[in-house]
């Protein structure tokens, strides 16, 4: 891969980890959490193997998931309450809905049976930023 491309994917990944971290409402934090998942995609499939491309689109999935329902969590707590504004989650679905996304992001247990296979199709350096720096923003 070209080296400004990783620059560049690279700096996405800070920068949705510092959108995400800074942000107060709902709609910002799903933008920052979407831009550090589209930022690494790219660099799980930089090697032409099927093993990562599996990684790849296995990641893509359940990433994608987690963040439709982290989405939908927030659209359903702004209902409620008439805000948008992350320290307002009251509304009882909210808050589980909310869980069951932040643990599939993090590959927590149950939830967790994603995280391995999408590391073994991924290089060691690739499998380090899987394992720590995509689990800061959520």
């Amino acid at each position: 891969m070209n080296p400004y491309i990783m620059s560049i994917l690279m700096c996405n990944l800070a920068l949705g980890t510092i959108i995400t971290a800074a942000s107060y409402h709902w709609f910002l934090a799903w933008v920052g959490l979407e831009l550090n998942t589209l930022a690494i995609i790219p660099i799980l499939a930089k090697h032409h193997h099927p093993r990562a491309t599996e990684a790849a689109t296995k990641y893509f999935i359940i990433q994608a998931t987690a963040s439709s329902i982290i989405l939908f969590s927030s659209i359903i707590n702004a209902w409620h309450t008439g805000t948008w504004d992350i320290t307002q989650l009251t509304t009882q679905p909210a808050p589980t809905m909310l869980l069951i996304a932040l643990a599939m992001k993090l590959g927590l247990a149950p939830m967790h049976f994603w995280l391995p296979e999408a590391m073994q199709g991924t290089d060691t350096t690739t499998a380090f930023i899987i394992a720590t720096w995509q689990k800061l923003p959520p």
